[in-house]
């Protein structure tokens, strides 16, 4: 197995004011990179156009129990196909709610057996 950094850059990219790069712990990151992959839209990479779920071209229409239901399809795929390395998804719930995708998440990380768990919500109005 691959030694990863026990730090890496944080999200989002900024200086501390010493004006060297923020860094974040290796579990942050894993937070960082879900985030990350549930809000991007596919093609907005341009190195990586596939990557993504895009959940914010769902908050357009109405939202329903179908919507959510394509919500989890869409995440479980991304997560399968661009964090099975670092994440294994051990529980998802997305739920429409007024104008709103609550999702929970429960996963651990693969490096380090850690448990993580983390609650989203998208909405057209505020984003991520």
């Amino acid at each position: 197995m691959t030694q990863q950094p026990s730090y890496t850059m944080d999200f989002p990219y900024r200086f501390a004011g010493d004006g060297i790069t923020v860094r974040t712990g290796y579990e942050d990151h894993i937070r960082d990179l879900i985030e990350q992959l549930l809000f991007t839209r596919q093609g907005e990479r341009l190195v990586r156009p596939a990557l993504g779920c895009g959940l914010s071209d769902l908050l357009f229409g109405p939202l329903s129990d179908d919507v959510a239901a394509a919500a989890r399809s869409t995440i479980q795929v991304a997560f399968h196909e661009f964090l099975a390395a670092q994440v294994e998804l051990r529980a998802l719930d997305v739920r429409a709610e007024d104008s709103a995708l609550l999702i929970d998440i429960a996963y651990s990380i693969v490096r380090t057996g850690q448990e993580g768990r983390m609650s989203l919500t998208a909405n057209a109005e505020a984003g991520p």
